[in-house]
């Protein structure tokens, strides 16, 4: 089955307008600057008419906020924990250089936070309520922690809590870097 003419000219249409709204390459990579204007072989006989479909382009998928798998292990941390409504908080630094502690790092358990931190340099991203992640509605206890800073050179402001299953999830696997108060 052949398709007809004009099926064959909204194909054509549509790669045309496809082409135009495509970025350019780079001069370095081999490319030119776009065109604002159509090519001269589009005619007023191309341009679709009214009961023609026409397409808009997909929006750019967003960025991942933080990087997951292995790092640099450089970091540089304040965290505050609190195990229980009223009660005082407790403050960690963590200044790791190549997953090893600096001496200004004043945290229980250094060595395995800034490993963890090597290990996974995402570590500190958990998911953003509000995702369509499911997640079990139980309770893990009432500690909180946040920790902002900086790691391999990324923005740090995450916070922890134990209200429901992915955040008890995302503690858990922060627990290192968390510090000793920051278990459960």
């Amino acid at each position: 089955m052949t398709d007809s003419p004009r099926s064959m000219r909204k194909t054509a249409l549509a790669l045309l307008l496809a082409a135009t709204l495509l970025p350019a390459c780079s001069p370095d990579q081999g490319g030119g600057s776009p065109s604002a204007t159509p090519t001269a072989s589009a005619t007023a006989s191309d341009s679709p008419s009214a009961d023609t479909e026409t397409s808009v382009p997909a929006p750019a998928p967003e960025p991942s906020a933080a990087p997951s798998g292995p790092g640099q292990g450089n970091a540089e941390l304040s965290i505050i924990v609190t195990t229980a409504e009223g009660e005082p908080e407790t403050s960690y630094t963590l200044v790791c250089t190549d997953g090893v502690p600096a001496a200004e790092s004043v945290h229980p358990a250094a060595d395995a936070a800034c490993s963890a931190l090597k290990e996974n340099a995402g570590l500190l991203s958990p998911n953003t309520p509000g995702t369509a992640q499911a997640c079990t509605q139980q309770w893990g206890g009432p500690q909180k922690a946040t920790v902002t800073g900086v790691v391999d050179g990324v923005p740090v402001d995450a916070a922890f809590s134990r209200t429901n299953g992915c955040e008890i999830g995302s503690w858990d696997a922060a627990r290192d870097v968390l510090g000793v108060a920051g278990g459960a």
